[in-house]
This record gives structure tokens, C-alpha cells and sequence, in this order.
């Protein structure tokens, strides 16, 4: 996409989830280089202000994608999911599939620090139709978005409540994790696991059963979004500002009635790897 609109793509990551030293001194380099503009996906979402805010004082257009900062005006624009909706479709696709039953939810979040993840978690409340320390939530617990940890964390919940049925996941590399120690307790098929991502992996575990469903997102239109979005500041000095939202779609293939759903087939259209 840069290269098709004559921009050059500089590139930099995180050593891991949380990391925003990395962050900042990508940020500090990127101003230095003379850049145009700037995407991030926040690692911190407050953290990592004051380093957007010196870029932006520099001249640099600094839009976040997916993962707003706090305050979300820090940054000029945010490109991204509307995370309290992705969590919210999950959270009533799990309570339509609970019916009658009683509910035992473990939650698995990402960092503490990440307002994607708490949207996320809250979005999942509001469906499923329970507020924060309701006595069905037996597990509430940080996978920093990781599978080993997912994996780990889930095991811990098990052993603390042995009988749970339903499982939030922040993303599908946790729900990986979280599938895999439910699988060697033997209790996979008792339980009803729901994430977020849409990536073609997590589209494929919603098709053999791992996952019940998943809110899929759509990174690669927030990422040509954000590639316009700084030719055309470039190019004209027309900034981009306030929250687009770039959708998303309930993946599953066992509908509810009354949900909006679409089915795998149309999840591996739009994922990514």
C-alpha cells in the first residue's frame, strides 16, 4: 500500500506485549528520521503519550490503529474496532448459547494497562448482561494476549473452578491457549469459548469447534486507512481527526436467532495471518 502510493515505510515493534520503551524510542527515531506521519497501536495507552505528544508538537500526524490512548484525543486520529461492540456481539452470543443454564464465566484479559482490553471486557459484560464481580464470573485473570500464558491461566482457573462453561478471551492466541488447557482436562466439549481477532487462524478454530465464535476485526483496512490518511497529510497538510470506525462482524457457524452472524466461510474472506 506505501509503496503503491509512493510513500517509504519505516517499521518497528515491541519486544512484547506492554513493552512501551520500545515504543518510545521508535517514536523518538521516527521524529528524528523526519516522518511524515505516525501509526501506532499503543502498547500503553498512557504511557506513551507524552512521546505523541512531542511528535505531534514536531509536525508529525500521529493516528492510533485499533487501540485508542487515554486521553483518545493524544493522538490526532484512531483507525480501529469498536472494541465495547466486539466485545458486547461475544457476550451475547455466549449468554443465546448458555440458554437456561447457569453461568460460570472466566475472563481472560490482556495487560491491565490496555484500554483495548478493557473495552473489551466491558463490551463482554454488557452482552452476557452481568456487571463486574457478579458471582457467575469464577475467574477473572490477565494472558497479556499470549498463548503460553493463555494456556497457563486457564489452567489456574480450572483449578479453581473445576465446573466453569464459559470462557472470554481477549484474542484468539489466548483462546489457544485457554482451548488447550481445557483439552488436556478433558472438559473442551463442556465449555463455550468466545474471542476476538478474525485472524484466519482463529477462523479455522471457529470451524473444527475450538472456538464458539469470535468478533473479527479488520486490520488491514485500518492500516491502508492509515497509509491515505499520512500521503494525504503529506501531500496536502490535511489532517485526519476524530474515530473512524472500521467495523466488525460476528463470526460463527452456529447462528442465534436475533444475532447478526457471519458464517467461516465469509471470516476466511476477510482474515489475515
Amino acid at each position: 500500500m506505501a509503496a503503491a502510493r509512493s510513500a517509504t515505510l519505516i517499521t518497528a515493534a515491541g519486544r512484547f506485549t506492554g513493552d512501551n520503551a520500545s515504543q518510545v524510542t521508535a517514536i523518538e527515531n521516527m521524529v528524528k528520521a523526519g516522518v511524515k506521519g505516525i501509526l501506532i497501536t499503543p502498547n500503553d495507552a498512557t504511557a506513551i503519550v507524552p512521546s505523541i505528544r512531542k511528535a505531534r508538537a514536531a509536525g508529525v500526524l500521529v493516528i492510533a490503529l485499533d487501540t485508542p490512548t487515554k486521553p483518545q484525543n493524544a493522538t490526532d486520529a484512531l483507525l480501529g474496532t469498536d472494541n465495547f461492540k466486539a466485545g458486547q456481539l461475544i457476550g451475547m452470543y455466549a449468554k443465546d448459547m448458555m440458554g437456561d443454564r447457569p453461568a460460570k464465566v472466566a475472563m481472560l484479559d490482556a495487560a491491565p494497562e490496555s484500554s483495548t482490553s478493557r473495552l473489551r471486557h466491558a463490551g463482554f459484560l454488557k452482552g452476557f448482561g452481568i456487571a463486574e464481580g457478579d458471582p457467575s464470573i469464577v475467574c477473572s485473570t490477565y494472558s497479556y494476549g499470549d498463548q503460553t500464558l493463555g494456556r497457563i491461566v486457564m489452567r489456574d482457573c480450572l483449578r479453581a473452578a473445576p465446573d466453569l462453561n464459559v470462557v472470554y478471551t481477549v484474542n484468539e492466541p489466548t483462546a489457544f491457549g485457554a482451548h488447550a488447557a481445557l483439552e488436556a482436562r478433558g472438559v473442551e466439549k463442556h465449555v463455550i469459548v468466545v474471542s476476538v481477532d478474525g485472524g484466519c487462524a482463529g477462523v479455522r478454530a471457529v470451524e473444527i469447534g475450538q472456538i464458539a465464535a469470535t468478533s473479527q476485526q479488520s486490520p488491514l483496512k485500518m492500516a491502508e486507512m492509515g497509509v491515505q490518511a499520512v500521503v494525504e497529510y503529506a501531500e496536502s497538510g490535511v489532517k485526519a481527526s476524530g474515530f473512524t470506525d472500521t467495523g466488525v462482524k460476528l463470526i460463527t457457524n452456529k447462528p442465534v436467532a436475533g444475532l447478526a452472524s457471519k458464517n467461516t466461510s465469509f471470516g476466511r474472506q476477510f482474515c489475515w495471518d
